[in-house]
């Protein structure tokens, strides 16, 4: 019997890149998103800048700056989806998951990188929320102000007050509607 046969190497053949390339590029694909929600951050500044100064053109470049963020970042995140893949894991493996999976062919490096991401996207998400209450603050009070504008009572309701009397119907109610048909 042949020797050769015998031995424990492993001679079967690999497909694909080597896994230190593999890593290299996940490395440089969540240093990418970090950058990328970095990016986001500071448009959410800009944005919140321009609505504290009433400055409509800069909340509308802000959100057309975000609409391409967004859409770059997730091709970032397709890119890391497909290196999870090539690492042994699924798509929708987190990177907490990919970390235990890989064990130790995760440097110090990787888990710095993985790190530094998740404190960009809970920033991320305290500056998102801190708009979204700048935003319903400025539309409530722009609403109220069109109301004041118009002479519109302060609430929206659709049903009497208590205690007020429904509006008497008077014969001029429609008039401009009738004139303008």
């Amino acid at each position: 019997m042949s020797q050769t046969l015998l031995s424990t190497t492993d001679t079967t053949p690999h497909y694909g890149p080597p896994a230190a390339v593999l890593l290299e590029a996940l490395h440089d694909a969540l240093m990418s998103e970090r950058r990328l929600l970095d990016e986001l951050i500071a448009q959410m500044r800009r944005q919140r800048a321009a609505v504290g100064s009433d400055d409509i053109q800069g909340v509308d470049d802000s959100t057309f700056a975000t609409h391409r963020i967004l859409a770059t970042l997730g091709q970032a995140r397709q890119r890391r989806r497909q290196l999870n893949v090539l690492l042994g894991g699924h798509e929708d493996c987190t990177l907490r998951e990919l970390e235990q999976r890989l064990g130790d062919q995760i440097d110090g490096r990787l888990r710095e990188a993985r790190t530094r991401l998740q404190q960009a996207a809970d920033v991320l998400a305290r500056e998102v929320g801190m708009n979204r209450k700048l935003l319903r603050e400025a539309l409530s009070s722009n609403d109220q102000y069109v109301r004041t504008l118009v002479g519109a009572p302060a609430t929206a309701s659709t049903y009497a007050l208590e205690g007020a009397s429904p509006m008497a119907a008077t014969s001029a109610r429609g008039v401009l509607v009738n004139r303008t048909a």
